[in-house]
């Protein structure tokens, strides 16, 4: 069973899984980063690719991804990077990611360096559904990887209805139609969105991202989801930290209780 659904196989509550950038701050520290997170009690872990253009990101991790390829972090250099990570850790592992540059290192290519390193799974932002449908799924699936998909207040309850039914691992539940970044609390509209896809009663469990940075944001989605993930705040901590992975995860889990 793969790792993403071995994870979520007993309904689990109050999840937490974090994104971080690789090759930001620093361009070795991809694996140690990982190797912290497990360590602090993390559950999953979001590796980003950094791209020129992240279109749903916001400012902190755009200048995060200008950072990891002004210090020269590729695919090819990742995938070095994560070659021996299966010896160290065990929690799932998803790389996240626009498509062109992976379509540039070529898909197949790229589910294959992804099964030989044992990531779990991925998250496309821009891989638009049909396409995943016609040619990316059978592809991922031939290399027992999960691709996830995003909804956001804005997506149809027929296209949700469409990713719950063609997809297999979790839905990336986007708080709101913003890019991504810290937030403080949620308003009764983002409360309300997460209360109806509730009661959709969806096959698939569900993670909330974007805007996740302190105990009352976390406790207010995890309330309606198996959990959540946090990104922004904790790529900001890690930059503050210098790439210091210990004390930026120290003081996110001080933030997640305050």
């Amino acid at each position: 069973m793969n790792r993403i659904n071995q994870l979520f196989s007993n309904n689990p509550r109050n999840l937490l899984s974090i994104y971080f950038c690789a090759g930001s701050p620093s361009l070795e520290g991809t694996a140690e980063v990982i190797r912290t997170l497990e360590q602090k009690g993390v559950q999953m872990v979001e590796i980003g690719i950094p791209f020129s253009d992240p279109m749903a990101d916001g400012p902190v991790i755009q200048q995060a991804a200008t950072k990891a390829l002004h210090n020269g972090m590729t695919l090819k250099k990742l995938f070095s990077q994560l070659a021996d990570i299966r010896s160290q850790v065990t929690i799932p592992l998803i790389l996240m990611g626009y498509l062109n540059p992976i379509m540039q290192y070529g898909f197949e290519n790229f589910c294959r360096s992804c099964r030989e390193c044992g990531i779990d799974g991925m998250i496309i932002p821009d891989l638009p559904f049909k396409d995943y449908q016609a040619e990316f799924r059978p592809v991922a699936e031939k290399y027992g990887l999960k691709i996830i998909m995003l909804i956001t207040p804005e997506t149809s309850e027929e296209r949700i209805r469409l990713i719950d039914q063609y997809t297999d691992g979790f839905i990336y539940m986007v708080s709101s139609t913003a890019v991504t970044g810290a937030q403080h609390d949620f308003n009764e509209q983002k409360q309300a969105y997460f209360q109806k896809i509730e009661t959709m009663q969806l096959r698939n469990p569900r993670m909330i991202g974007f805007g996740i940075s302190n105990r009352q944001t976390f406790e207010t989605a995890a309330a309606h989801a198996s959990g959540c993930i946090i990104g922004s705040k904790f790529v900001a901590l890690l930059d503050e930290a210098r790439g210091n992975a210990e004390e930026a995860a120290e003081r996110l889990m001080e933030a997640l209780q305050s």
